[in-house]
């Protein structure tokens, strides 16, 4: 009888180590689905739309700051005269992005606003750096 009893309490703590394996593997399957499913939702990039014919066409990824000018330090270099050498740079703030002009000469619109503070920026929205014209696009 002592036999049975041990035999039923093995199994019976097998398939709790099952469940529980079970139930740590799916958690985290789901963690890792979903927080790919947030960045990819996410990824947004600049794409010069309008501007010197070497650049046009170039997209550049918003995974961190990126500096727009003409200094060959800026992540995003626009050879313009119109473009301040750290013109603006656009950062990651909470969900979205900011664009923050630099205190450029010229000044930078977003959607033909000026960008005289701080601003969102989406998919979809226009940044003008002079004669020269980006997109915010999804990746």
């Amino acid at each position: 009888m002592a036999d049975v009893a041990l035999l039923f309490g093995r199994i019976v703590l097998i398939a709790l180590l099952y469940l529980f394996l079970f139930a740590a593997v799916k958690t985290g399957m789901g963690m890792v689905v979903g927080a790919g499913r947030k960045a990819s939702q996410r990824m947004l990039a600049l794409r010069v739309v309008r501007g010197p014919k070497e650049i046009t066409g170039v997209s550049v990824p918003l995974t961190g700051p990126v500096i727009i000018g003409r200094s060959p330090g800026a992540d995003l270099v626009i050879a313009d005269d119109f473009v301040s050498s750290t013109h603006a740079k656009v950062v990651p703030a909470g969900d979205g992005h900011m664009l923050e002009d630099l205190g450029s000469t010229n000044g930078t619109l977003v959607n033909g606003q000026p960008a005289t503070r701080p601003l969102p920026v989406v998919a979809g929205d226009v940044i003008e750096l002079g004669q020269n014209r980006l997109e915010v696009v999804r990746l």
